[in-house]
């Protein structure tokens, strides 16, 4: 800001018309006030020493740029339009030259100028300018404005602790209203441009206008800043308050022998991390955390994330472990009491017992058991868990989509927890239970993150020694975990995380099977589930044969229970009225409980027409019997696929019919048939979608039956992929078609030559129900179909 001084009266006729200008940056300079500033250009130096040598005035203008209070080392031609058209005319009061080529002015405006034309650019600015006289002139309208400004101006200089208070009066002293508006506006905190809007208005009036816009302006600013800093120093006073009485309470409680409560906390977070023995690294992080939470206020927020934090790590088993039961006799007892069949998993927990027992120290297997919906694999991991003795922990992954529930949130997030997977841990009590990963092949991703990429280290045994979580920020040992997954299908698996895991398949059940697992587990169960006495309610074994024909089509068992529990539901009701006292569901009672039937066999129901031929395929719930129906009519060579085919059965569909276009002659077919006819395959069951190889050779044997008008035998079934040259190739599945084939009554199989080896995996009593047909070429299975 310009200083205000005493004006020194110099008459415009003593200003010269020709003056050097000297560029000023970031202020202004108006008549009657006093400015002191630096000079440090050479150029500028050697005016100012030329005005000291003649009459001491120059011109100075404002820079349109900003800068340091200094002229251009060399000005140049365009120099000059970078400067104002409108400046003052000031007197040298004082110069002093300092060290380092400084000269130290003092200087005094005059009269406000404007520029006619720049003479000289160098070595420094010469000018041509015209004065600008104010025309002082008194209304009621000027002495209103000068008054409201007057009274705004000394607000100002109250609430600026860096004005003297004298500034206010000698305000009021100033006569000329020009000269109170310079004087106001040189004083005031505004911008270059504001200042010179002013410099350069001439009209008195408009003048005073504008200086009383600023003024407002001003006035709101520093009412703000003083509300602001009342407002921070009142809240500094009441921390300060706070922060003496906590003191002072401190200083009693000790004086009285009493503990604080947030020196408690530490001290007890201090003994459960000595007790608990930490690793190293958690060691570390949790006395940093601890020292940390030492320092901070019980109100703070941070205090909270610091204990929740301390809380979570001192509440994992570290070195906490369950004993294993290595009695193998004891664990296969277990096994086989609660399940029937399954004898793989159950044979891979014996030899992962086995292998403990004789080398304490091995690393948990991860199993990963795939099969239908039904069939036992998540009881069973928790039958693992009771014939080892461990703690059993399970979460769904289905649907699960955020790689945080795996890995846990960083402590950054408010509300961070651990992933699911320590948290697992923690409700485990022991770092070595059997933890059930349900539904992994139901894993989604999006843009919150890939869980199953999060799985890959937690699933490796190379490196799950030490699981990294989010929030706790240090390894964490799993490789003592037996971790155990469950899928209904491996498709949908990324292949390295599939590659991490030993697949163990469970298929379905047979008809045999399932009517002992009924009366063994399902029929007790539901019993003692409805209230009901071994009494009350008996079920024969042709009843229990119904249901699950009649009743359930599945590879499991879910929907045979439910069956169970209408009839026990129905039984408790007339117990219940009293009506009965015992029950015992014969087969003819089965339809006044359940209605009619909701299955009927397939093979049953199938005509013996030319066209139509018997497949196998497997889906997620197992296996499933797959009419293929094929038919011609006059047309031109077009072949029409319906019934929701995908891309690689309608391509089997395409090579079944060049192979018998290609064999035509030998297969006893007219070779004009194909020209003057349209060919349509149908899978029925249209609204659902069907893909994949192995309905080949059906579609081939349909398609030879419907042309030759042969029908194809009774009770035959058949799968397996077919090449161009007639080849049969092996498929997948075996098991489940096999198994749905004799739930329907099949009584022959033609299956590929490839496929014998997965016989082991058929129950003996189906084998022995069923006749098995390995065929190499299609020409064998043809003569099989057609054969009387």
């Amino acid at each position: 800001m310009t200083e205000p001084r005493q004006p020194i009266d110099i008459g415009t006729e003593k200003i010269p018309e020709t003056l050097s200008i000297l560029p000023l940056f970031d202020t202004v300079l108006f008549p009657k006030m006093v400015l002191p500033f630096v000079v440090m250009q050479e150029n500028s130096i050697r005016l100012i020493d030329d005005a000291m040598s003649k009459d001491r005035i120059i011109g100075f203008v404002a820079s349109k740029q900003s800068g340091k209070i200094e002229v251009k080392a060399e000005p140049r031609e365009e120099s000059k339009d970078d400067l104002y058209n409108v400046g003052t005319s000031a007197l040298i009061l004082k110069m002093a030259k300092a060290e380092n080529n400084k000269v130290q002015l003092l200087v005094q405006g005059l009269e406000r100028f404007r520029i006619k034309e720049y003479t000289q650019t160098d070595p420094y600015l010469l000018a041509n300018v015209v004065h600008i006289k104010d025309e002082e002139k008194t209304d009621k309208e000027i002495e209103a404005l000068k008054t409201n400004i007057s009274g705004l101006f000394i607000r100002i200089v109250q609430l600026s602790p860096g004005l003297p208070q004298e500034l206010g009066l000698m305000a009021q002293s100033i006569q000329e209203a020009g000269v109170f508006a310079d004087m106001v506006s040189s004083i005031i905190n505004s911008t270059r441009d504001e200042k010179q809007k002013i410099l350069e208005t001439h009209d008195i009036k408009k003048r005073l206008k504008e200086v009383t816009r600023l003024v407002n302006h001003q006035i709101e600013i520093l009412e703000l800043g003083n509300k602001i800093q009342t407002q921070v120093k009142g809240d500094m006073d009441k921390s300060q308050r706070e922060y003496y009485l906590r003191q002072q309470l401190k200083a009693i409680k000790e004086e009285l022998g009493e503990k604080d409560g947030s020196s408690v906390e530490i001290d007890e977070y201090r003994a459960k991390i000595a007790k608990i023995k930490l690793p190293e690294i958690a060691l570390k992080e949790a006395e940093r955390e601890l020292s940390r939470l030492a320092r901070m206020h019980p109100s703070s927020s941070e205090y909270t994330v610091a204990s929740t934090y301390l809380d979570w790590i001192t509440s994992l088993p570290w070195n906490s472990s369950t004993e294993d039961n290595l009695d193998l006799g004891k664990a296969e007892k277990i096994l086989e009491d609660d399940h029937f069949g399954l004898e793989k998993p159950k044979k891979r927990v014996i030899e992962y017992l086995a292998v403990r027992k004789l080398k304490p120290e091995s690393k948990g297997p991860i199993l990963c058991l795939a099969g239908p919906p039904g069939t036992g694999k998540t009881s069973l991991g928790r039958s693992i868990a009771r014939a080892l003795g461990r703690k059993f922990i399970r979460i769904s992954l289905g649907g699960v989509r955020d790689e945080a529930e795996i890995r846990g949130h960083r402590r950054t997030y408010v509300g961070a927890l651990p992933g699911r997977i320590i948290q697992g841990i923690r409700r485990a009590e022991s770092n070595n239970p059997v933890f059930m990963l349900d539904e992994i092949d139901k894993v989604g991703s999006d843009f919150r993150g890939d869980p199953s990429s999060a799985l890959l280290e937690v699933l490796d045994p190379e490196q799950n020694f030490s699981f990294s979580d989010h929030y706790l920020d240090v390894p964490f040992d799993l490789s003592k975990v037996m971790f155990i997954t469950t899928a209904n299908i491996l498709d949908t698996i990324p292949s390295a995380l599939l590659d991490r895991m030993e697949v163990l398949r469970l298929s379905g059940y047979t008809l045999d099977e399932k009517i002992k697992i009924t009366n063994k587990y399902l029929i007790p169960r539901q019993r003692e589930a409805h209230g009901l006495k071994y009494s009350h309610i008996k079920f024969t074994r042709g009843a229990i044969n119904d249901i699950i024909v009649g009743y359930t089509r599945e590879a499991g068992l879910r929907n045979l229970e439910r069956e169970i529990a209408t009839i026990c539901r129905g039984v408790a009701v007339k117990v219940a009225q009293e009506e009965i006292k015992t029950a015992t569901v014969k087969k003819q009672d089965v339809f006044s409980y359940l209605g009619p039937v909701h299955f009927s066999t397939e093979v049953r129901s199938q005509i013996l027409t030319p066209g139509v031929a018997l497949g196998l395929a497997w889906t997620e719930a197992g296996g499933v019997l797959l009419f293929i129906e094929a038919t011609a009519m006059k047309g031109k060579k077009a072949l029409t696929l319906t019934g929701q085919l995908g891309d690689v059965m309608k391509e089997s569909a395409t090579a079944a019919l060049s192979f018998i276009r290609t064999h035509a002659k030998r297969l006893g077919i007219d070779e004009d048939f194909f020209e003057k006819h349209d060919i349509h395959i149908h899978v029925p069951a249209g609204a659902t979608p069907k893909d994949g190889p192995s309905a080949g050779v059906t579609m081939l044997t349909a398609l030879v039956s419907m042309m030759t008008n042969k029908p194809i035998q009774k009770n035959l079934a058949m799968t397996g992929e077919i090449t161009l040259r007639g080849k049969i190739l092996p498929v997948g599945g075996i098991k489940e078609k096999v198994l749905a084939a004799h739930r329907s009554g099949i009584k022959t199989i033609i299956m590929p030559a490839w496929n014998k080896k997965d016989m082991e995996d058929i129950p003996e009593k189906v084998q022995k129900d069923i006749e098995f047909i390995f065929a190499e070429k299609m020409m064998d299975v043809l003569k099989i179909a057609f054969a009387q």
